[in-house]
């Protein structure tokens, strides 16, 4: 049997532990040496990566990915895309999204890995239809949690609604590392019985079972699972590409991947982790067993500390871990990965920190328990609802059903601001993100430096005896 692997290094793995910093030309370099690899696919822009590009490293992102196709010859690469909120933070029109998914196709990509943090199916269609259109492959995501309404049916049941918008494979989505080698095994088994599309497992290595995970899904049939290269594995990135290889191949399972190559990709992300170092937090570079207990995400985790310790709250943390599954919980247990993960953290913060139960209530709480973000997988508990909206009553349609198409508008915006006849491109990069990339487009934005990794740099003025004096420091 045939195991594909799709490589996630240049995105997901520089998201998960470097705070999405790589920029395009440490990437570069290395690129016809991995293509040469033998990797199925390589995951290589979406997520946080366009937001990052124009907000800390002044780089265009349609430029990063017309210079990785042009290098990428042999392989595949693909894209995480959230569905009706692109590779941003809300909902855009149908005419955005439209015009963000045939541009992508025409810079080259192959692969429309598509998810929403709700797995509300309606949420996806617009996005899969015009992938479909631009004859990519497309990838529907269900976003694997645990909670009582998610059952093997449920995910089933998700996978036939996607199967109907004709996706060509499914993508198993475990953001927090909660796939269980046994849940792995059923959960595919049981997809490819009952669906039949191919499937790929995707699982971040913060709980430390993911590479178990991912042998048990390819036991049980899947097609596909997602590493990344070794420098930038484990902790709360993926399982390593080259370990994983390796295993594979002794069981007697065909990668076409070509270890040697990959050792020497390896070489070379050796030198640009320790280039990065200062963006790695040690604890994202280990085992977090805390998900097991409260299924919180690494990333959530310290956003949560960090909150407390803005309110000078830092002892109330063990409050906050007991209300987040009970926030979860009332607005209908929604998967934990963004958006959703940071309105339910900050819920839960407010709760503890006012002492009474949504007496404060964030505007993102709201537009999730009125229908903004889409159907939650259980419906949200009457009075919870009520005492967030009042009266107001939730919608029932497709959220993006009430957005007024927006492409136009704003290309006219940039033109009103000077711009002539601005690109489409650049249009798509003020529409998702208005203020940070009218920034970038007039040239205003500025790279931010490299942090040194735990070494001083700079010069400082320092007193020895009495006498004062300035030496420079450098980092070896």
């Amino acid at each position: 049997m045939k195991v594909k692997i799709v490589d996630l290094t240049l995105r997901d793995a520089h998201q998960s532990l470097m705070a999405t910093r790589l920029r395009t030309r440490d990437m570069l370099p290395i690129l016809e040496t991995f293509d040469e690899a033998g990797i199925y696919c390589f995951e290589v822009w979406g997520g946080a990566t366009f937001d990052s590009c124009i907000r800390y490293l002044n780089e265009n992102p349609w430029e990063r990915l017309k210079e990785i196709r042009k290098r990428i010859k042999n392989s595949l690469i693909s894209m995480l895309l959230r569905g009706q909120n692109l590779v941003g933070y809300r909902h855009y029109p149908d005419d955005v999204v439209e015009k963000f998914v045939r541009k992508t196709a025409e810079y080259g990509m192959d692969v429309f890995r598509i998810f929403d943090a709700l797995n509300d199916v309606r949420n996806l269609v617009t996005s899969i239809k015009v992938a479909k259109e631009c004859d990519a492959h497309v990838q529907g995501t269900i976003c694997y949690t645990i909670s009582p309404v998610h059952t093997i049916e449920k995910y089933v049941e998700i996978a036939n609604e996607l199967a109907v918008l004709e996706v060509d494979s499914i993508c198993i989505k475990d953001m927090a590392g909660l796939l269980s080698p046994k849940m792995a095994y059923t959960l595919v088994r049981t997809l490819k019985k009952e669906v039949g599309l191919p499937i790929d497992v995707h699982s971040h290595y913060t709980s430390g079972m993911a590479s178990m995970a991912l042998l048990k899904a390819v036991e049980a049939g899947a097609k596909m699972i997602d590493t990344v290269i070794s420098p930038l594995s484990l902790g709360t990135s993926h399982p390593p590409t080259e370990s994983m290889v390796y295993a594979l191949e002794e069981l007697g399972y065909e990668t076409g991947v070509k270890l040697d190559v990959l050792l020497e990709v390896r070489e070379y992300f050796m030198k640009i982790r320790e280039k990065y170092q200062g963006y790695i937090d040690w604890r994202s570079t280990i085992p977090d067993t805390n998900v097991l207990v409260y299924q919180i995400p690494g990333g959530m985790f310290s956003n949560l500390i960090a909150q407390l310790k803005e309110y000078n709250a830092l002892d109330k943390l063990p409050e906050v871990l007991k209300e987040v599954p009970k926030v979860r919980e009332d607005l209908g247990y929604v998967p934990l990965v963004t958006p959703t993960s940071q309105i339910v953290g900050v819920q839960a913060v407010l709760n503890v920190i006012t002492g009474e139960r949504y007496k404060v209530v964030t505007k993102e709480t709201k537009d999730l328990v009125k229908g903004m973000y889409g159907k939650t997988p259980t419906p949200i508990k009457e009075e919870i609802r009520k005492k967030i909206l009042g009266d107001e009553k939730p919608i029932e349609c497709r959220p993006a059903d009430l957005l007024e198409p927006e492409f136009e508008k704003r290309r006219q915006e940039l033109i009103e601001m000077g711009f002539e006849n601005p690109s489409d491109e650049d249009v798509l990069i003020y529409t998702l993100f208005p203020q940070v990339g009218l920034k970038f487009l007039k040239g205003e934005a500025k790279e931010e430096p490299i942090p040194v990794g735990g070494k001083i740099e700079g010069t400082f003025e320092v007193e020895i005896e009495g006498e004062k004096m300035k030496i420079s420091v450098k980092p070896l």
